[in-house]
């Protein structure tokens, strides 16, 4: 008589760099959903078009688990989408932390959370405030930089997204922050 003994499974969430965005990348989340079900991933689920998969694996260091996924997206849809995962409980502790706490929102106001592959090597005194005053960062760690917009006609959040780009390189994603709320929110329905 054998006895099989359950494996624990962790929850994941992967960031997708640059699909469905401006018309670049398109994948339909159907399609996404069935690459992340070829990995033998379990409770898969999609959150927005903008390439947000919950799922749960065998326990394991996020970073591990990013070769894997680029190479069967890279198979299922021809093209190199670059991809960084977090556990959920990183999310959580995250959202936890509340580092947008204080900040006054107003209609022009985005929150924003990049998250990095690696640790940043710049020297940015935080908080930093960009020259024309149009964006923040008000937090860097060794995985995340949060940071807020304030639209205007001339600014955006295109500018944030270039200097992002220059200060910790391109093997980078953003979220707002309103998507990371719906992320938790989707893991517990």
């Amino acid at each position: 008589m054998s006895s099989t003994v359950p494996t624990s499974k962790t929850s994941y969430v992967a960031f997708l760099r640059g699909i469905n965005v401006g018309g670049n990348k398109p994948i339909r989340m159907t399609d996404l959903q069935k690459a992340f079900e070829s990995l033998r991933f379990t409770n898969v689920k999609t959150v927005l078009a903008s390439g947000n998969v919950l799922f749960d694996a065998p326990p394991a260091k996020p970073a591990a688990l990013t070769a894997p996924i680029e190479k069967e997206l890279k198979q299922a849809f021809g093209t190199e989408i670059p991809v960084l995962v977090r556990t959920l409980k990183d999310l959580q502790r995250l959202v936890a932390a509340n580092p947008f706490q204080g900040v006054a929102v107003t209609p022009q106001t985005r929150l924003y959370v990049t998250f990095l592959c690696e640790k940043p090597k710049g020297t940015l005194k935080i908080p930093y405030t960009s020259p024309d005053k149009t964006f923040r960062i008000l937090r860097v760690t060794t995985s995340e930089v949060c940071s807020v917009v304030t639209l205007s006609p001339e600014h955006g959040t295109l500018d944030l997204m270039g200097f992002l780009e220059k200060q910790f390189g391109k093997r980078i994603t953003t979220r707002n922050w309103n998507t990371l709320i719906r992320l938790l929110k989707a893991k517990e329905s």
